[in-house]
């Protein structure tokens, strides 16, 4: 089993990476994990507390469990992984059941910025897109698949996204083995990735 862990700033083209490389190699080859999926659940809080938490800090991800989960496909057993609502700040009751895959993708903003994460990773790609296509993405994404607000977006943004990449994602760029400038829309960079995971499917 290879794994390989896709890394970079919000609205960098992590998951147009990850689902490029999926449709080139096929799903029957393929599983995807979003480290999106493994937020913490703080039932305990109320959702104004929920919707005040930094979501851009290492701290706002149960590493554990996607860990857990990783090591549990390369032993070849099929997983349970948790769904998130971003709307309600909250996991569901629901779960996504996830086979194991020649090659597992997980893509996530803070994946190679955990030391627990790193080692598991086979390969290990950095999505490197300029800051102002990159929140104009989010502010596309947030309004149209989250229900958020432009206020809370820009407010999120300069309270915690921002300062959270400069602190924790973009140093995580020196883990890299692959950059990948632009991300889905370097078609070059795309295929020697592509060419690289097919060389690792035909031995």
């Amino acid at each position: 089993m290879l794994i390989i862990g896709i890394a970079g700033g919000t609205g960098s083209g992590k998951s147009t990476v990850s689902k490029a490389v999926e449709k080139q190699l096929g799903t029957e080859n393929v599983a995807l994990l979003s480290q999106d999926s493994y937020y913490v659940d703080r039932p305990h809080l109320s959702y104004q507390e929920r919707a005040n938490q930094n979501y851009d800090h290492p701290d706002a991800f149960e590493n554990s469990l996607l860990v857990e989960h990783l090591q549990q496909l390369h032993s070849g057993q099929p997983i349970q992984v948790p769904v998130y609502d971003f709307a309600e700040h909250r996991r569901t009751t629901e779960t996504i059941h996830v086979n194991p895959r020649p090659v597992i993708i997980v893509e996530g903003l803070l994946i190679l910025a955990e030391s627990q994460l790193r080692p598991i990773f086979d390969i290990k790609v950095y999505v490197d897109t300029d800051a102002d296509t990159r929140i104009l993405r989010r502010i596309h994404r947030d309004m149209n698949e989250r229900g958020r607000s432009l206020e809370s977006i820009c407010s999120q943004y300069l309270n915690t996204v921002k300062p959270m990449h400069e602190a924790f994602v973009e140093p995580s760029k020196r883990y890299a083995d692959i950059i990948i400038p632009e991300g889905g829309h370097n078609t070059v960079a795309l295929s020697l990735l592509v060419s690289k995971i097919e060389r690792y499917l035909d031995r």
